[in-house]
């Protein structure tokens, strides 16, 4: 495998103990990076994730925070400044999603996912900046096709990826002239394995519309991710990088 030259990084990848974080997690730390996950409930699946991630090059710990909220946000930024004395690669990948439609949509579930998908950049832009000076750093966020699609019964996570990618976008102007880069990594529907039987019709249907011939993996996005965090990448700003095998481009 070729090396991205990430070795010795220090990572912070939040929602870190499952799914496409975690998916991200492992190719950070594969490649050398020392890998803060966080976690905001389980402590089961921190202490899976971090078997999981053991014996990879790079070291790996888990830290509980509710990024949602300012102190445990705060709390992050310190513990992590304070074991590793820096970050170089922040990647936002938690998210809340309570499933509703936009015509009688509860409100606070709405806010909600919208709180989650903007309050660790929003509130942590400041203090993930001072964590990267003097180095060229790197931010990524994860976001989705709803951002721009209609998509049934998300309008809440919809709603707040979209926000998201607009706060890539102002992020990226204002951090640019530190040797920050800030961009996103969005996809459609995800195969996340043989454990996944919800919608299988209407994972099929995707699958066979993508012109790659399968759903995208959390693999896919994790490999995406990482080249946004290498050194060749530090030109791109602002962008939201699509990683769905084609799928898009077929409406």
């Amino acid at each position: 495998m070729p090396d991205l030259g990430l070795s010795g990084k220090v990572a912070v990848v939040t929602g870190g103990t499952r799914g496409v974080g975690l998916a991200i997690a492992r190719k950070l730390c594969g490649e050398g990076c020392h890998t803060v996950v966080t976690y905001a409930h389980s402590t089961e699946a921190a202490d899976s994730a971090l078997g999981l991630l053991s014996g990879l090059p790079g070291k790996a710990v888990a830290h509980r925070a509710d990024i949602t909220r300012p102190e445990s946000l705060d709390g992050l930024l310190t513990a992590v400044g304070e074991e590793f004395g820096r970050v170089d690669i922040f990647v936002h990948n938690a998210a809340t999603w309570t499933p509703g439609p936009a015509v009688g949509a509860d409100p606070d579930t709405v806010y909600a996912d919208v709180s989650a998908a903007l309050d660790p950049l929003l509130r942590g832009a400041g203090a993930i900046a001072r964590l990267m000076a003097g180095a060229a750093g790197r931010v990524v966020a994860v976001s989705s096709s709803g951002a721009h699609s209609v998509i049934p019964r998300y309008v809440g996570l919809g709603v707040a990826k979209a926000a998201l990618e607009s706060l890539v976008r102002y992020l990226a102007v204002e951090l640019a002239g530190s040797g920050i880069a800030v961009n996103a990594v969005s996809t459609s529907k995800i195969d996340k394995g043989r454990g996944d039987t919800s919608q299988p019709d209407v994972a099929a249907a995707l699958a066979a519309r993508t012109p790659a011939g399968r759903l995208t993996t959390p693999q896919d996005i994790a490999d995406a991710v990482a080249l946004l965090c290498t050194a060749e990448a530090g030109w791109i700003q602002g962008q939201v990088i699509t990683a769905d095998g084609g799928l898009a481009l077929r409406g």
